[in-house]
């Protein structure tokens, strides 16, 4: 059984993807009591203690406006971190790293991107300019790979600002939903970024980066109008800004060649598998903050 050490494990991706390999791994997530990836000796220290078989890297400082982090310490420490847990290489057997489409820079990328237009633009903003600098690394290093994710949602995901989770939770409270603009993004299923992953441990890729993601593009006002056929709602929906927005999404051309023809789930189905769940864990809803979200 392969020992694999999660960081990030009580985020929402970590929190997910440990659930699905304890299954067929020994998987350690520990809290950044136990291992504090800014510090750099006491994670030199953990991972030659531990001795893993492979790191899946899902710890972030992503200071979102719903965040308590400080969001001028984004890009330091986000480097910080990865560059903590990779230059311990001769510690673990393989890197796993949860990259971002920030990478391409939102502002330039083309739609379905792929992932040769890396590098074609500078990400503006401190989160793309960390994911865009540990990606440079990744494409140099031995025993790394960087999964490039899009949209990716399902339980445990902020509610107040990522959107499926909070157009299904508002439909549930009989809330307005609300768009700030219309846009085409790729939605993955955490627990498809979960299986995977998977894959990854278990095999060797031909490559060291692959845009993680359905290569399938849906209109957040589809999202919104299914939410509500989900829900039985009849509730309006509001967005704020004209026109069409800048396409988030990718092309898994790459990926599908080295794992075949994989099952990603319909987004309907696992929409209506996460309202049911929010049903389920509505009494962690704040209402009045759902209803401010926008």
């Amino acid at each position: 059984m392969k020992r694999v050490l999660v960081t990030g494990g009580s985020g929402f991706i970590g929190r997910n993807v440990v659930a699905a390999l304890s299954a067929t791994c020994e998987v350690a997530a520990p809290g950044s009591a136990a291992l504090n990836l800014l510090d750099a000796e006491a994670t030199r220290t953990y991972l030659r203690a531990g001795r893993f078989d492979a790191i899946v890297h899902a710890a972030t400082w992503d200071a979102t406006p719903a965040s308590t982090k400080d969001r001028s310490l984004t890009l330091q420490n986000n480097l910080q971190m990865f560059f903590n847990v990779a230059r311990c290489a001769d510690s673990f057997g393989r890197m796993i790293h949860y990259g971002s489409g920030a990478e391409y820079a939102k502002t330039a990328m083309p739609p379905f991107v792929t992932e040769d237009h890396f590098g074609q633009a500078l990400p503006q903003n401190d989160y793309g300019l960390s994911k865009y600098l540990q990606s440079l690394h990744v494409e140099r290093a031995e025993k790394l790979c960087n999964l490039r994710l899009f949209g990716v949602f399902g339980p445990h995901e902020d509610w107040r600002i990522r959107f499926i989770s909070n157009v299904l939770c508002k439909a549930l409270f009989d809330l307005p939903i609300t768009i700030r603009q219309d846009t085409v993004f790729d939605y993955l299923d955490v627990a498809d970024l979960a299986a995977i992953t998977g894959w990854f441990l278990e095999n060797e890729p031909t490559h060291t980066v692959y845009n993680v993601c359905t290569g399938r593009g849906v209109r957040l006002s589809a999202i919104a109008r299914m939410a509500l056929e989900i829900s039985g709602k009849d509730l309006p929906i509001e967005i704020f800004e004209g026109g069409l927005g800048r396409d988030y999404s990718g092309d898994n051309t790459r990926l599908l060649s080295d794992i075949g023809d994989f099952p990603f789930r319909d987004l309907r189905t696992s929409m209506d598998n996460l309202y049911r769940w929010y049903i389920e864990h509505q009494h962690q809803i704040d209402r009045d903050v759902l209803a401010a979200a926008r």
